[in-house]
């Protein structure tokens, strides 16, 4: 499932995300979400959370 829309994350989910550094690369973080940071319903390339390890990011993935 992709990570463009709000709906499908919530506080819990494993997700994988795209650091802002890693852009470029699009190496994958996977991480439990802490906070949802993005406040519209839906962002194009993904909703950015923060991780319960602190890291920020936007969500490519989410993990079942």
């Amino acid at each position: 499932m992709q990570g463009t829309k709000r709906e499908n994350i919530k506080k819990g989910t494993k997700v994988k995300v795209v650091q802002k550094q890693d852009q470029r690369t699009g190496k994958l973080t996977e991480g439990v979400v802490s906070e949802i940071l993005t406040n519209s319903v839906s962002h194009p390339h993904g909703i950015k959370v923060r991780l319960e390890n602190g890291i920020v990011g936007r969500v490519k993935e989410i993990v079942n």
